[in-house]
């Protein structure tokens, strides 16, 4: 159960009895549970951070304090045995405000079980099993039996099941892929089981990197079949070597031979972060992996990559390991990282952030496909249906309303430097976007966000008022009976009509002001079955008209991700109409010095030109194409233009 603040800081260490050390500590509830595991170059220092100001600390970290009601510490010798420890704790113990990152969907790996006498190669997805040689990952299965199709000419490792395998043995039969020579059927005695392993170690040698031996070697064998007159088999170890050459083809080759790379790009926004891992052996990209975090405490990019790669390579094998890691910010213990990485691998590991060339261009595509699959991430999170009445619910509990709030209407002021205002409604019925019952307006007022909003919210409900009254008296004019002009739609249009439907929820983008300013534009239109809050961007703080404190939502409450979408889809919106805006004034400003040229004809330049640019470049010939413009004006504009161009 949280308590209060005051209450938090009574499990408070004494002073000084906190080591200055290196080392890791752990926060535990009432009932003993880990919450939360940390490290810290100085436990003193780190520790003390978190009981200095209750105010000032972010919500996330206040939720940790509140929950929690003991926290201890060990101290250890290196950043890098912290590090060990942290990593074994957070496994251990699975803190619930620890950042966790989960695929993003069940990627299918290559994988080769050389734990049996008789090794296999197969797909397989979900938790990795010792003793197996693993490959990838994919993005698809059919990518990889592909490459094993192709691969099984040359190394002919069986892929059957234990059952196939065994069936086969006791009728000393093999399968077809005996038969056609894709399979070595170690089943029937072809061959022993120590000629069948070293096709194995070669399969997997050429997977891991190591083909320009295979292929040479090849070659060798051809030409001295071809010399021998032997051209069947020449054939024969043709074929093999294309087979080889189209399998290395379906792996893009995007830096030099040598390079033994995991690159490593993030996408973030406040409350969900996507990792995407481009996995390059040999230069060519051998697999693509990605992964979603809920941040539930508020984290750095370089503190993201530090627990990403901690998480990823905690029990990886040496086999698994890249020479480099590329990563696009550096951990804060840099280091400490790279020293943990080398000993996983048993040899040097380095970690950086690449500055120029193909390594860095790579990280950039690398990006775009975080971004992307941050954003198809939202959109499946979004267009699930209990999810949704999951969000509205908990929205709905938050906020202490009646019902949850089937349509939610969001506010958002745009201007630079208190020019071109503007403001954006955008609506969210059952959780997801209306477009077409967007609007936006251009304010007038210029006294603030404050004064913006209420301006806003004024003139969408009195219009609303308006409409409503409208509808109110066809009704009577019908006869009472409402039919063709009660209710929101237009009789004249059969659409419905702009303001006609009320939201249950406003939101507004900021804080208590801002709040306070909406919730008094109702009250003075006379509304009081529509409910009003703020999100504030900074700290994801939802505010209610006249509280002086927030209402805290849990971080990866859906309902909070809900209403930061809201959120973010109004800002979108009003940044939008005020760049078109702030576009349209600097090209009409651009003409203000023409004279004898109003408003009428600026427009019309600007119609038939597209913009100053366009214009600047045309004869006065061409300008005197547009209807209202006579050669006297035209060289005028010309000359004008040409005078002012750079």
């Amino acid at each position: 159960m949280a308590r209060s603040a005051g209450s938090t800081l009574s499990f408070r260490p004494k002073p000084g009895s906190i080591p200055e050390s290196p080392g890791v500590y752990r926060f535990r509830d009432a009932h003993g549970r880990v919450i939360y595991v940390g490290k810290a170059k100085s436990l003193r220092q780190r520790l003390n951070s978190y009981f200095a100001d209750f105010s000032a600390l972010h919500p996330r970290t206040q939720s940790m304090l509140t929950t929690a009601a003991d926290v201890d510490w060990t101290v250890v010798g290196t950043e890098v045995e912290a590090l060990q420890l942290e990593y074994s704790w957070i496994k251990e113990f699975d803190p619930r405000f620890n950042v966790k990152y989960r695929d993003d969907k069940s990627y299918p790996y290559l994988a080769v079980t050389m734990s049996e006498d008789f090794p296999r190669v197969q797909v397989m997805r979900g938790a990795r099993r010792k003793g197996n040689r693993y490959f990838g990952p994919y993005s698809h299965a059919w990518a990889i039996r592909e490459t094993v199709d192709l691969l099984l000419r040359v190394f002919p490792v069986r892929t059957c099941s234990s059952g196939v395998f065994k069936r086969a043995g006791q009728i000393g039969r093999p399968c077809l892929l005996g038969y056609i020579d894709k399979c070595s059927a170690p089943c029937v005695g072809r061959v022993t089981q120590q000629e069948h392993r070293d096709l194995a170690e070669d399969f997997c040698d050429f997977m891991a990197g190591n083909t320009s031996r295979f292929i040479k070697r090849l070659e060798k064998e051809m030409r001295e079949a071809a010399a021998e007159q032997e051209y069947e088999r020449a054939a024969r170890l043709r074929d093999d070597i294309q087979a080889l050459q189209r399998a290395l083809e379906k792996q893009a080759v995007v830096l030099g031979e040598g390079t033994d790379a995991d690159v490593i790009a993030l996408a973030e926004d406040p409350l969900e972060a996507a990792v995407q891992v481009f996995y390059v052996r040999g230069g060519r990209i051998r697999g693509q992996r990605g992964w979603v975090v809920d941040k539930v405490e508020e984290t750095s990019p370089g503190e993201l990559v530090e627990q990403f790669l901690l998480q990823m390579y905690g029990e990886a094998g040496p086999e698994s390991m890249p020479r480099e890691v590329l990563v696009p910010a550096l951990p804060p213990d840099h280091e400490a990282v790279a020293e943990l990485l080398t000993e996983q691998r048993r040899a040097r590991v380095e970690v950086r952030v690449p500055q120029r060339g193909d390594k860095k261009s790579l990280m950039e595509t690398v990006a775009r496909n975080a971004k992307e699959s941050l954003a198809q991430h939202k959109v499946r999170r979004a267009g699930d249906l209990t999810t949704r009445s999951k969000a509205l619910q908990e929205i709905a509990d938050a906020l202490d309303l009646d019902q949850a709030p089937l349509r939610i209407e969001c506010y958002d002021v745009s201007h630079l430097q208190g020019e071109n205002v503007v403001a954006s409604m955008v609506v969210f019925e059952d959780g997801l976007a209306r477009k077409s019952e967007y609007r936006r307006f251009a304010v007038k007022t210029k006294e603030g966000d404050v004064a913006s909003i209420y301006e806003v919210i004024n003139r969408r409900f009195r219009r609303y008022l308006e409409e409503r009254s409208a509808t109110g008296e066809l009704a009577a004019d019908d006869g009472g009976d409402g039919e063709g002009g009660h209710g929101p739609i237009d009789p004249e249009t059969g659409k419905p009509r702009k303001f006609a439907y009320p939201p249950n929820l406003v939101v507004v983008d900021g804080a208590g002001p801002q709040a306070a300013a909406a919730r008094r534009a109702l009250d003075e239109l006379g509304i009081d079955d529509v409910s009003v809050c703020g999100l504030a961007k900074r700290l994801e703080e939802v505010w209610l008209p006249g509280d002086d404190q927030p209402v805290i939502m849990p971080r990866s409450s859906e309902g909070l991700y809900l209403l930061q979408r809201v959120r973010d889809e109004a800002h979108r919106f009003a940044i939008t109409y005020h760049r078109s805006k702030r576009s349209k004034t600097v090209k009409e400003s651009a003409l203000d010095g023409v004279p004898g040229l109003g408003p009428a004809r600026r427009q019309a330049l600007l119609k038939h030109f597209g913009s100053v640019k366009k214009l600047r470049e045309a004869t006065a010939a061409e300008i005197c194409e547009v209807p209202g413009i006579g050669p006297s004006i035209a060289e005028v504009i010309v000359s004008t233009l040409k005078g002012e161009s750079p």
